[in-house]
């Protein structure tokens, strides 16, 4: 538990690591913006974990290891403009600078986020530790090149609305007979990446010798292309047709706040570059997505009510009661 200190000062005392991939945290927006009990958790869990591995490095003297964190592109909202890969150029009394990227996240968990790219910037300025804040888009795909070779280290996947990203909600629900469910006019565009491409970007950044390094602190942008919510449901719908699903696009009210017609642009070079460019495009991912999921029909079936964004509401108030 990364929220225990003393148990992160044993870690880095035992283990005394060069490299930490840090991909820790509660990882749902939905589920955070349940309630006030919800919220609370995820800022205390997903900060306090990462606080604590900040100063574990520092108060053991393992300043030199390199803390590779998957923050979000979430913490960059939607805004009109194109997205950098990091910071922004501020504009005031004829001046101008280059400053960290305004926190504009749109849930209490993409906030955790917002807040821990400010801590680990400070953690770079105070006490010289490496990083890299890779700002993850939304994954899709069942599972990488190593996983698909041994079934104990198999992916988890997730389908539900609180934690199942979108395009495997899409999936199942194409499983399952259930229309896909689009809210609102769905053509707001999200950033996205593949499963296997963003390991391999993780990977090679934990591999790579200090001196190959672009900088000490450098943030990457972890999508190689944005889609729209309603592209992304009718390539779901078409690719279902090949493996014998038939199901409808449909488009229910939005229970998000959100603007229904945003057109994201993001900057990616330097993630890009990392890997070397996309190599599993989006229908590609879901293809392999539909693979793994053929098998598990009836079990899809049988959770039905998952899909849908009151059904841990529901339960929360059958506990209460």
């Amino acid at each position: 538990d990364l929220t225990d200190r003393s148990f992160v000062d044993e870690l880095c005392q035992i283990h005394e690591p060069q490299v930490i991939v840090h991909t820790a945290a509660q990882p749902s927006a939905p589920y955070s913006q349940i309630n006030g009990e919800r919220a609370n958790y995820t800022q205390q869990n997903n900060m306090q974990a990462t606080r604590n591995l900040v100063f574990g490095l520092h108060e053991n003297d393992l300043v030199d290891t390199h803390l590779i964190e998957t923050t979000t592109t979430g913490v960059y909202g939607a805004p009109e403009f194109p997205i950098p890969e990091g910071g922004a150029v501020m504009e005031h009394q004829d001046s101008r600078d280059e400053v960290p990227f305004p926190a504009m996240a749109g849930s209490w968990y993409h906030m955790t986020k917002s807040h821990d790219a400010a801590n680990l910037r400070l953690a770079h300025s105070q006490f010289d530790i490496p990083i890299s804040d890779v700002r993850t888009a939304i994954t899709y795909g069942a599972g990488t090149k190593e996983t698909r070779a041994d079934d104990r280290v198999m992916a988890r996947f997730d389908f539900d609305y609180y934690f199942g990203v979108v395009a495997h909600r899409f999936a199942a629900q194409a499983v399952a007979g259930y229309p896909i469910t689009v809210y609102g006019k769905g053509k707001q565009r999200k950033p996205f990446i593949s499963l296997e491409d963003a390991v391999e970007g993780l990977t090679r950044l934990a591999v790579t010798e200090p001196d190959e390094r672009l900088d000490d602190h450098v943030v990457y942008n972890q999508v190689t292309r944005p889609i729209s919510i309603v592209e992304m449901g009718t390539t779901i719908a078409d690719v279902a047709t090949e493996f014998g699903f038939n199901t409808d696009v449909e488009h229910f009210e939005n229970p998000r706040d959100e603007d229904e017609t945003h057109k994201m642009e993001i900057e990616n070079d330097r993630y890009a570059n990392l890997i070397g460019g996309q190599s599993v495009t989006f229908e590609e991912g879901i293809r392999e997505v539909f693979e793994a999921l053929t098998d598990c029909t009836e079990r899809i079936k049988s959770h039905e009510d998952r899909f849908l964004p009151g059904v841990l509401e529901d339960r929360l108030v059958e506990e209460a009661e």
